[in-house]
């Protein structure tokens, strides 16, 4: 379910006097925009995305007329972009064959450019020696190193790039390319793209606006005469190649949002239909309660007329017994139309008796008109059990009947019973389908109510595939379940012994 996280209204600053009130609903703003710029928080996709443009938007303006949010947002991306963490490029979820492609990719790129640049040095602009080898390598590496460390990689691809300017300033012929080499550019793409995949908006603009401005300063105030001009060329590059790596990441982001909303979704549906089991149980068990209860307000109401000359405490005693009883009904009754105003049409009616182990036959005969071949077997002396008892058995198996129905067509189903001196044994499998089982419209959670009915009672239940092909289930019930807070009941009140008449009747 979706929270609304509650809003302090003492925390919206205060407005200057010359000045209106703040609006009430952007009160998170300030306080919060301008603590998660002092301490660097806002890391993800949406949580630091939008903090130098919002920073101290309704902070009262300091000395000077600057608003002290404005400056903390920029020193916020100015740490950002001088933190180094490694932050690793993810492996392709699907396909798993293809799953360190990219990694692959990058790393055939490091060692073209490498080699590319080396070429472009020596022959291009005359450089000789060791140095041309170095920088060269520093390219490779600064795309090998961005795939773990994106920013690590940015700056040492860009100081790297400064230096290849420096080296080339006097060997800069008529038209060559400067600063950047012919294949700088595009070597420094990779790495620029690693970085706006990997950092939020506000850091790759940023890292985009170095770059621009570096390219910018050099050819404005060092650029060598008759050289060519890559500055154009550079911009249009890079904040192309941050507009692409800030959409692969904002649909990543969606996906795996997504994805951790259907997870949500599935467990939040699971505990739904749980729920739902519950409530039908309660539903189902009110029907017995109520009859006890029924029973013995009338026996409490009819005891003293048993009796010879009962004496006023033993009337008063059973005048109580009725009163508790009636009081106790009469809440099981109001919670009972709780429970089934939710479902006003729910089949099970008020008035409709709860099924019991009596009517299986009724049921195995319409599972078999739905085409299943059902076989039972019935062991042990058959007698009648507890109602909870009986209802939880049908239920147990007309759910892994309707299972069977659904999931395994044209297979054959054994439905066994065995009645124990203390225990219910159940056990319904069936053997593999013959043909595909059509697409079922519901919720897949059958399992959880006939665990929760077995657990209820005390009882057990497992489920899972047959070592030959098909599946099983089977429940091991209590024929007395015993009350789980009878164990720790206060002791009752001491009363005077009833006649044996009345024991009978009770």
């Amino acid at each position: 379910m979706p929270r609304v996280d509650d809003v302090n209204e003492q925390s919206e600053p205060p407005a200057p006097a010359p000045e209106p009130a703040p609006v009430p609903a952007p009160v998170q703003s300030a306080a919060t925009a301008a603590s998660q710029a002092r301490t660097g928080t806002g890391t993800g996709a949406g949580a630091g995305d939008g903090v130098g443009a919002g920073v101290g938007a309704g902070s009262p303006a300091g000395p000077g007329g600057r608003r002290p949010g404005a400056s903390a947002g920029k020193w916020s991306v100015v740490r950002d972009l001088l933190d180094l963490k490694s932050d690793p490029l993810p492996k392709l979820s699907r396909p798993r064959w293809l799953a360190w492609l990219p990694h692959v990719v990058l790393a055939y790129l490091a060692v073209f450019f490498c080699s590319i640049t080396l070429t472009q040095l020596q022959d291009h602009y005359g450089a000789s020696g060791t140095t041309p080898l170095l920088l060269s390598i520093l390219v490779g590496l600064s795309i090998v190193l961005a795939m773990r460390r994106p920013l690590a990689g940015f700056w040492i691809g860009l100081i790297t790039a400064a230096v290849i300017a420096w080296s080339i300033h006097d060997r800069v012929g008529q038209g060559q390319s400067w600063p950047w080499l012919p294949a700088g550019i595009f070597a420094f793409a990779p790495v620029l793209l690693l970085v706006a995949l990997r950092t939020p908006p506000r850091v790759t603009i940023g890292a985009v606006a170095v770059c621009i401005a570096f390219s910018g300063l050099a050819e404005a105030v060092f650029k060598p005469e008759h050289s060519g001009t890559s500055a154009p060329g550079a911009v249009l590059l890079f904040a192309f190649t941050g507009l692409l790596g800030y959409a692969l990441r904002s649909t990543r982001l969606a996906r795996t949002k997504l994805v951790e909303q259907e997870t949500l979704t599935e467990a939040e549906r699971a505990q739904r239909t749980l729920l739902e089991e519950r409530t039908r149980i309660a539903r189902e068990l009110h029907d017995v309660v109520a009859h006890h209860m029924s029973v013995i307000s009338i026996q409490a109401q009819v005891a003293p007329y048993l009796v010879e000359n009962p004496s006023e405490e033993l009337k008063e005693n059973l005048a109580g017994i009725r009163a508790n009883a009636l009081e106790a009904l009469t809440e099981l009754r109001r919670v009972l139309g709780v429970l089934r105003s939710e479902h006003p049409d729910d089949p099970a009616g008020p008035h409709h008796p709860q099924p019991t182990l009596g009517e299986l036959e009724g049921l195995v005969d319409n599972v078999r008109a739905a085409g299943l071949e059902v076989t039972t077997e019935i062991a042990g002396i058959r007698r009648p059990l507890a109602p909870g008892v009986e209802l939880t058995a049908y239920r147990i198996v007309q759910e892994a009947l309707s299972n069977c129905l659904r999931h395994a067509p044209g297979s054959r189903v054994e439905v066994g019973i065995a009645y124990g001196p203390r225990e219910l044994h159940l056990c319904v499998a069936n053997t593999a389908p013959t043909r595909p089982a059509p697409p079922s419209p519901g919720a897949g959670h059958g399992l959880l109510g006939m665990r929760e009915r077995a657990g209820m009672l005390g009882g057990e239940l497992a489920a899972g595939p047959r070592p030959g092909g098909g599946y099983e289930v089977s429940a091991v019930l209590p024929t007395d379940p015993a009350d789980p807070d009878s164990a720790g009941a206060a002791p009752e009140p001491k009363q005077p012994d009833p006649t044996p008449d009345a024991k009978k009747e009770a």
